[in-house]
């Protein structure tokens, strides 16, 4: 359980919001109370920008300030300066160039396009929203009617995204023709698009597993090599709820947009990376083409400044390379990046990633790969992450919200896909917002 203040009463790594924290002991810290903004709409546009008062506060992580500064360590002054922000390089055209452009469009079993308004019946029905390049659409309709007869429900509907429209507006299609149950076969990006129009509307969804990352379908320890069994959850499976996040972006302009997220958010050097990914070298070998992506991200990559606020605590600025929003933690390959996080806790964990220059990766890669993925399962290594103390290269942060500003503009992503660079990113959880079909007795409690 999270304990009131945003922090767990167990051996995690998760640091609580103190003052007293030996971690924290040179943060940021506002004006006297009734001096600091309490609408996080203005703290940003306050906080951001260097001054007098900046300058003599100190650095989240580092030396303190000015009179008993290290020689390395920057003038908060200094440090929340523009400075080079990781760009898309102009070579590399983003993975959404493939497919069709235009709306979302119906299709028949046999794939014949079709009129948008579906005929009306009195049993029960299911749609079935995918991503034409990431399937074998012929084969997973078929499947799905078959199995829709079965269970003695009306002829499913069938969607085909476009990269105009990556599921979101075909599930709401669906929902107003008065679907049952939608299932999603497709990307990351196509399973967050068609839950962010499912939120909060009771509807269970289905994901059968298809793409390269399958980032929800891997922390809800679903069968990814069985679709016959996804499939067959919608009509004759147990119904989850699990939380699902809402990232609010404000654009350079001033523009702001909201989009679900059911996995995780990032702003930082993450989403450069995937900005950064080949989508040629991703179709051959899958989520370790990201590997090549944090490669060619990590020659330009520079800290930046980020003032943010955690639930109703205070504000704390810090330099950073990275900060993700959190729904849960696991990535492929066994990968714990956030080993505390659960989808069903009602909670949103925040990894703050700081490396203290390049030899401060070995330190993240180290928290992520050995000691998060690794060393915690056991009881032996939990004794000697408690011995060997906190790293100070990825700090763990728990809320129901927070809100993060950053000057200039950084890139964001979210579950995967890059969503263009933002000034300001609010993310917040909705608990129990999205309803997720899972095979009958399918084990739940670790979640």
């Amino acid at each position: 359980m999270a304990a009131s203040d945003g922090s767990r009463n167990d051996d995690s790594s998760r640091e609580p919001e103190d003052p007293e924290d030996p971690v924290l002991e040179h943060e940021t810290r506002p004006a006297p109370e009734e001096d600091v903004p309490t609408d996080t709409a203005e703290f940003a546009a306050t906080s951001i920008a260097p001054d007098a008062a900046e300058a003599e506060q100190a650095d989240e992580v580092g030396a303190p300030g000015p009179e008993g500064a290290s020689k390395d360590a920057p003038h908060p002054a200094e440090a929340a300066a523009p400075d080079d922000v990781i760009r898309e390089p102009e070579d590399v055209e983003p993975d959404t160039a493939d497919g069709e452009h235009g709306e979302a469009r119906r299709v028949t079993a046999d794939g014949e396009h079709t009129t948008m308004t579906a005929p009306e019946t009195d049993l029960r029905r299911a749609a079935l929203v995918y991503n034409p390049i990431k399937t074998d659409p012929a084969q997973l309709r078929a499947r799905v009617a078959e199995l829709s007869a079965e269970a003695e429900w009306a002829e499913p509907l069938f969607f085909e995204t476009t990269v105009d429209d990556l599921g979101d507006d075909a599930t709401r299609a669906a929902v107003h023709d008065g679907v049952d149950a939608v299932l999603v076969a497709g990307g990351d990006g196509t399973v967050r698009a068609v839950a962010e129009a499912l939120t909060d509307t009771g509807i269970p969804l289905t994901i059968v597993p298809s793409g390269t990352g399958n980032l929800l379908a891997r922390n809800l320890n679903l069968p990814l090599d069985d679709a016959d069994a996804m499939i067959r959850a919608t009509f004759a499976g147990d119904v989850l709820s699990v939380d699902v996040g809402v990232a609010r972006l404000r654009r350079t302009d001033g523009s702001t947009e909201e989009h679900g997220f059911v996995v995780m958010a990032g702003m930082g050097l993450d989403a450069a990376m995937i900005a950064n990914t080949r989508p040629e070298l991703k179709k051959t070998v899958g989520w370790v083409a990201y590997v090549d992506g944090a490669a060619r991200s990590l020659v330009t990559a520079k800290p930046f400044r980020v003032v943010y606020q955690l639930d109703e605590h205070r504000l704390h600025s810090s330099r950073v390379q990275s900060i993700l929003f959190a729904n849960c933690g696991a990535l492929p390959a066994g990968i714990a990046l956030i080993p505390d996080a659960s989808i069903t806790d009602g909670q949103l964990d925040v990894a703050i990633i700081q490396p203290a220059g390049p030899l401060g990766w070995l330190g993240v890669w180290r928290k992520i790969w050995w000691d998060n993925s690794f060393l915690r399962r056991f009881r032996a290594g939990r004794r000697v992450l408690e011995r060997r103390g906190r790293d100070s290269s990825v700090h763990y942060r728990q809320g129901r919200q927070i809100e993060t500003a950053t000057a200039p503009a950084q890139p964001v992503e979210l579950d995967g896909d890059e969503f263009g660079e933002a000034t300001r990113i609010h993310c917040r959880i909705v608990p129990g917002g999205l309803q997720v079909a899972v095979p009958a007795g399918h084990p739940t409690a670790s979640l």
